[in-house]
């Protein structure tokens, strides 16, 4: 009996973010006003490619949370960036060297979070809560708190909603995140880095004593995390095709909403990919829904913020009924 209760909510957690999107979109998909236009495969597609950075970030940061971790300046990181790359295009690099800028640039971020964290052994909160201002601060500086233009360039398509060639369907930005989202999903469950991730967010002390290098896993893990926002960000100056300083504010909290709400555990030592994949686009059809709605924005922060207080509540009930 124990071991089929176990099972049964182990099932049930795993449905719960596919449940959660379904009524979404049961709900919008019956309002009189959008109901015509919110399932169309023209809106469907904008929503996913919407999705991309919100989803990129979301990915490092299912690792981070996995771990135990939290990382309040993955939104500045991506900000940071995006400047970057538009600096080093306008400044007449190559959009390739821009783009690799742009990716290392959230590497070295995210790397010095995890320094901090382990040589400090400070709290992540507070060492990402003070990451979140300086990133921010060195994006508006490089950038001399304006937008930065750049000549347009190859890396501009990679959000295009018209992709080309025409027969990708999706912009080459999509197919990444679905590329990069499949391969995590095997390093998180198929390699011993994954498992020591995992057994880090569990239990830190259980995990040494098993022979688990916490810090250079959490340097990893921060580090890898980085990695995604510097994608993010070059997806963010593809977007919007400017480097834009004040660019993600807030965005912080939609990643770590869709974590959550995928299933992820703050506690550690849970998530998933496909559980977190799930939670962006729970968050990507809500904010649609309401914009075709109508809605102020007011009104969707309020449903937002219930969403993530409500994912929280059932994360600790969980915990509880395990323990």
């Amino acid at each position: 009996m124990p071991r089929n209760r176990a099972r049964l909510r182990s099932v049930l957690n795993w449905l719960g973010p596919f449940v959660g999107l379904l009524l979404v979109l049961a709900i919008f998909s019956l309002m009189p006003e959008v109901r015509d236009r919110f399932l169309r495969m023209a809106n469907i597609k904008n929503v996913v490619t919407q999705s991309v950075i919100v989803a990129l970030g979301a990915l490092g940061m299912t690792v981070i949370i996995i771990s135990g971790g939290i990382d309040l300046s993955a939104a500045s990181n991506i900000a940071l960036s995006s400047v970057i790359v538009a600096y080093v295009i306008n400044a007449g690099g190559s959009p390739g060297l821009a783009v690799a800028a742009g990716i290392l640039t959230g590497a070295l971020v995210g790397l010095v979070n995890g320094g901090l964290v382990t040589s400090l052994r400070l709290v992540p909160f507070i060492v990402t809560l003070g990451m979140l201002g300086v990133a921010r601060g060195l994006a508006k500086w490089i950038a001399g708190n304006q937008k930065i233009d750049a000549p347009l360039t190859w890396v501009n398509g990679l959000m295009s909603r018209n992709p080309e060639p025409s027969w990708l369907v999706l912009s080459p930005g999509v197919w990444l995140m679905i590329v990069l989202a499949a391969l995590l999903a095997v390093v998180l469950r198929l390699t011993v880095f994954g498992r020591h991730v995992f057994a880090l967010g569990s239990n830190e002390q259980t995990a040494r004593l098993c022979g688990v290098r916490i810090s250079g896993v959490k340097a990893a893990v921060y580090g890898l995390s980085g990695v995604f926002c510097g994608l993010s960000g070059v997806m963010a100056f593809s977007r919007l095709t400017v480097g834009d300083p004040t660019v993600a504010v807030g965005l912080e909290l939609d990643i770590i909403a869709a974590v959550v709400i995928g299933g992820g555990s703050l506690s550690g030592g849970q998530g998933s990919v496909l559980g977190t994949m799930i939670g962006v686009f729970i968050m990507a059809f809500l904010r649609n829904g309401s914009t075709m709605m109508g809605w102020p924005n007011y009104v969707q922060e309020i449903i937002i913020g219930s969403v993530i207080v409500a994912a929280v509540a059932l994360d600790r009930l969980r915990q509880k009924r395990e323990s």
